[in-house]
């Protein structure tokens, strides 16, 4: 939000330097975002008249001009008369006219950001001119180039141009996002009003704005009518006839154009001003090109069409969109922006001046939808007061019979149950112990006071009944009242007592641990860690085989790319692999550690609320012709690999089981395997068939739909279960015996899979209670020919803490856990 420090000095005082007003604003009314000395601008520029126009001997369209500039610049050539030469070839220059004066060495201000250009003494077709008299896009205040700005003012030649229309003027730039709960900042007499509050001074607004009433008239055929008052709360409009369409006048033009608003006509630069000034939106229709004086405020029928004024055409999707219509025929989205087939233009001869209030939420859903981001979004997404429109209408009334010379008409207004502003009862000693002051009610009640707060002391006691004025809609319960004084009497003056700290360690938190050490795990293991969105497109979902049914969808998507809320996130990790490849990167591994969100899952503690997921995913991939150099078999390994060691790592005891042996049958459960090929993957649990995940490759349709390598294979682990079930690590002294290995081979089943032969072998070895060991693979081996069974080697590693081992004794380990084999599991020692 831009402020204007000339702007504001209208309705207040500014008796503070502008760099202590910066400070001040900074402090207590919102971040500055820039400071803009705009007088530089409009350094050396002059009003100045014609007093002689004639035509260039050797031009057409040139005219030599003899200018009287009250003999103010210096150093330029001067007639016997004091007038100074200009040849200017805008069609509409004359004798009479009042003119904005460049003098030669001043730079055009349109110029400045760009390519400064300083004018100079030139010859044009034999006539000297010093310097130009210049067009309102020169002057960067519109786009009009057709002509010089023609100054209609009661000004005299040699003043100052900057001086005479507020030019020399400062721009303070406020971050926007500070005024989020208050609407009456995004107007200039909202923030003049608060400047006077931070310089403890008096601020009363303007009568009419105050009166808030508006004259009554005859019918002359205008009506409005609101489907849904609960998203119009009001509507207002009134008619004007006898306009004349023409540029505004310099004040207005340049009131605008400093703040960055681009002069048009007097009837949209009067609506323009007004929402600058006080924050209400306005829109003028052409009266002649509505279908009917009759407006309606309905919400969108689905397939309706609208042209804009930006000259976007709108296509409504559903009826989540407030429309304006004229004998149903759409001329405006309320809140948003008006229809060009209604645009008042140089032809206007009759206008409905709208002044509404509109639902802060539905004007946001349809701004985000359509991307449609105006001023009048800006202002009405922040919730403006219904109550100021009838204040609003009647000034900008006023200004606009001035300035058309328009007859004002017929006045209508559809409201709904518009509440006055709630009465507030707080005490100053609960303000004082949450500010650390001690104000008396007193001063409390100057510092609201100051900024147009009603206060009530009954009896003089402690007790203060405050009534925002009507165009505050933040105000609402006590401690509203406690932000308003502290930031009125200034949040530097607030003491600066440090606050009492225990100095009990606080309690280690055993996720944040685990995230930790399992990123130092997989670090050191060569993978790179990566952050993504936890919201995703729904194209993602379905080309990851995930069904968007199961995830929660955006009503008010940050954009969008961003609907749905992730079910997992390995389609994140899986969407950033063709980019790596693309970008040379022949083999790597990635991971995420996140939340995801599913529906039909409740937290524990509150089950009102999505349960949030905490989960980490991991993929590796390499490119085709890399990983065929490699020759290491299936990525499938290398995950499991990564996967296997991770948890190892954790001391967690796990075991694998075939994919296509497991049947997902919960919403988190499909959505965690979804993008795995079920015949190419295993599930991961604990010894005790407690789930943790699954590790595997892609479908083939995944692959394809995101551009994977065949070589490429993940996991997604669950980390509140692995937090659940790992096991604190335990220290082991190294045996100062040496350790014995031997191998065992057994003959087993083709059925049978690896992990159940070694997880039973595993289990069974009868150890002694004082050694400790391994058991490793070795060899998995099938004889040619041999369908039937498959030849499985494992390594077992083991050393006593109280004596060497002989062979016979680990012999009789093996041989006791190959009897219990075959007898189990069917499993033979060769």
């Amino acid at each position: 939000m831009k402020i204007s420090v000339n702007w504001v000095k209208q309705y207040t005082d500014v008796k503070l330097p502008i760099d202590k007003l910066v400070e001040k604003i900074g402090a207590q009314l919102g971040a500055v975002e820039e400071v803009i000395d705009l007088g530089l601008k409009y350094e050396g520029i002059v009003v100045a008249k014609v007093v002689e126009c004639e035509k260039h001997p050797n031009a057409d369209k040139l005219h030599v001009c003899k200018i009287d500039d009250g003999k103010v610049v210096k150093s330029v050539e001067r007639d016997k008369n004091g007038y100074v030469q200009v040849v200017c070839g805008a069609p509409n220059v004359r004798k009479g006219l009042m003119v904005a004066w460049l003098p030669p060495g001043v730079i055009v201000p349109s110029s400045i950001g760009k390519e400064p250009f300083a004018l100079e003494v030139r010859d044009l077709r034999g006539s000297k001119s010093n310097g130009m008299l210049a067009s309102a896009s020169e002057l960067a205040m519109g786009e009009d180039h057709s002509g010089i700005l023609e100054i209609d003012e009661k000004v005299q030649p040699g003043q100052d141009f900057a001086e005479a229309y507020g030019l020399n003027d400062y721009i303070i730039d406020v971050e926007n996002k500070m005024f989020t709960h208050r609407p009456d900042c995004f107007g200039i007499l909202g923030l003049a009003r608060e400047i006077a509050g931070i310089q403890d001074l008096k601020f009363k607004s303007p009568d009419i704005y105050l009166k808030r009433s508006v004259s009554k008239t005859k019918s002359q055929g205008l009506k409005a009518s609101v489907k849904n008052k609960k998203l119009v709360p009001r509507f207002m409009g009134q008619i004007f006839e006898n306009i004349e369409i023409k540029p505004s006048p310099i004040w207005l033009q340049t009131n605008l154009s400093r703040v960055g608003i681009r002069p048009i006509n007097n009837v949209v630069d009067i609506t323009n001003y007004f929402m600058y000034l006080t924050g209400q939106p306005m829109h003028a229709y052409d009266a002649d090109k509505l279908n009917s004086l009759s407006l309606e405020a309905r919400s969108s029928k689905k397939g309706e069409k609208l042209k804009l004024l930006n000259g976007k055409e709108i296509k409504f999707e559903d009826d989540s969109t407030i429309l304006i219509t004229s004998k149903d025929k759409p001329v405006g989205i309320g809140g948003v922006m008006g229809g060009s087939e209604t645009e008042v233009d140089e032809k206007t001869k009759k206008i409905v001046l709208e002044c509404a209030n509109f639902d802060m939420y539905s004007v946001r859903r349809t701004s985000m939808k359509y991307g449609l981001f105006t001023d009048a979004v800006t202002r009405f997404n922040k919730g403006q007061s219904p109550l100021q429109c009838e204040a609003v209408l009647a000034w900008a009334a006023r200004e606009l019979v001035k300035i058309t010379g328009a007859k004002p008409g017929q006045i209508v207004d559809v409201k709904g149950d518009i509440k006055p502003p709630k009465k507030v009862r707080v005490s100053a000693k609960f303000i004082n112990d949450r500010l650390g002051l001690s104000l008396n009610p007193g001063e409390m009640e100057e510092l609201l006071t100051n900024v147009e707060f009603r206060v009530e002391r009954p009896d003089n006691r402690d007790e203060l009944q405050v009534t925002p004025p009507f165009w505050r809609t933040d105000i609402d319960i006590s401690e509203d009242v406690v932000e308003e004084i502290g930031r009125l009497y200034g949040y530097d003056h607030l003491p600066l007592d440090l606050p009492k700290r225990n100095l009990i360690p606080a309690k280690r938190d055993e996720l944040l641990m685990l995230k930790n050490q399992i990123r130092d795990i997989l670090a050191d293991a060569g993978a790179n860690e990566i952050l993504t969105y936890s919201f995703v497109h729904g194209n993602l979902l379905a080309n990851a085989s995930q069904d968007p049914e199961h995830a929660f969808k955006l009503s008010n998507a940050l954009s969008p790319d961003l609907q749905y809320y992730r079910l997992s996130l390995t389609p994140n990790l899986l969407e950033k692999v063709y980019p790596n490849l693309k970008a040379g990167y022949d083999e790597f591994a990635v991971f995420e550690i996140g939340k995801t969100h599913i529906k039909g899952l409740k937290d524990e503690i509150e089950p009102a609320v999505p349960k949030e997921e905490e989960r980490l995913a991991f993929v590796y991939a390499a490119e085709s012709k890399y990983w065929q150099q490699k020759q290491d078999g299936p990525a499938y390994y290398l995950a499991q690999k990564y996967a296997l060691e991770l948890l190892g790592a954790l001391n967690i005891d796990v075991t694998l089981t075939s994919g296509d042996q497991h049947t997902p049958k919960s919403n988190e459960a499909l959505s965690c395997w979804a993008p795995f090929e079920l015949k190419r993957s295993a599930y991961i649990q604990t010894a005790g068939g407690e789930p943790l995940g699954v590790v595997g490759e892609y479908k083939a349709k995944v692959r394809s739909s995101l551009k994977l390598p065949v070589s490429s294979a993940g996991f997604e682990l669950n980390i509140t279960q692995i937090l659940k079930f790992m096991n604190p690590p335990l220290y082991q002294p190294i045996s100062r015996y040496p350790w014995v290995e031997q191998d065992i081979s057994l003959k087993a089943p083709s059925k049978i899979s690896y992990g159940e032969v070694y997880g039973f072998i595993s289990q069974n070895l009868s150890t002694p209670q004082s050694s400790q060991f391994s058991l490793t693979p070795v060899d998995i081996y099938q004889p040619k020919g041999e369908t039937a069974h498959k030849h499985i080697t494992l390594r077992l590693k083991i050393a006593s803490h109280e004596k060497t081992l002989k062979a016979e004794e680990v012999n009789k380990i093996l041989d006791d856990a190959a009897v219990m084999a075959k007898e189990k599991i069917g499993v033979e020692r060769l």
